[in-house]
């Protein structure tokens, strides 16, 4: 039997985490990136199954996850660039005018690499590899220490916009508040990586 010290036991780490030691990355959004006010931490569900019984029922753990949006805010410049961008990554998933749409943003707007090897799992790619660029992106959300270096990156995958808030214009304010957008992201998984 192994002996366990209560000095084992105590914490090596006694600094507190900040909620503004942040910095959210996405390649496809270099606008919204610089102008990121706030992003969040997904949480995890792990669905359950319920075993029933006579008497009460009994919750059993369950065997699939299920991971909440990645949300980030942020503040809108003024010629509307960076929600124009999500706005047309938007458009380029849906493409609410007329297919064009679709085909032009994986050619023009899309700054993701260009599907290779043909192995892509993409919406659209075909196999041989093809020169349109892929829907989906990848984004870090990097968090850091009270000194401001980074400690660790929650990295996203498969990455894409699933929603875009809308920006209320009030002549009735009596104080200048600067229009601010919340982007919902859906994406496959995010592992949290130690620097």
């Amino acid at each position: 039997m192994a002996q366990t010290f209560g000095i084992d036991r105590q914490p090596t780490q006694l600094d507190y985490a900040s909620p503004t030691q942040f910095k959210f990355s996405i390649v496809q959004l270099p606008k919204v990136e610089f102008f990121t006010t706030a992003c969040n931490l997904p949480s995890i569900t792990l669905a359950d199954a319920i075993f029933p019984t006579p008497f009460t029922d009994v919750p059993v753990q369950g065997d699939k996850l299920t991971f909440d949006n990645l949300i980030i805010s942020f503040i809108v410049d003024e010629s509307l660039e960076n929600y124009i961008q999500l706005q047309k990554w938007l458009f380029g998933i849906g493409f609410p005018k007329s297919r064009q749409q679709f085909t032009e943003f994986r050619e023009d707007e899309s700054v993701t690499p260009i599907a290779k090897r043909g192995i892509s799992s993409d919406i659209g790619d075909v196999k041989p590899p093809t020169n349109k660029r892929g829907l989906f992106g990848d984004a870090t959300l990097t968090i850091l220490s009270n000194k401001n270096n980074p400690l660790l990156e929650v990295r996203f995958r498969d990455v894409y916009p699933a929603s875009l808030s809308g920006l209320d214009y009030n002549q009735n304010a009596t104080d200048v508040e600067y229009l601010t957008a919340t982007c919902d992201f859906k994406y496959t998984l995010y592992d949290i990586v130690t620097l």
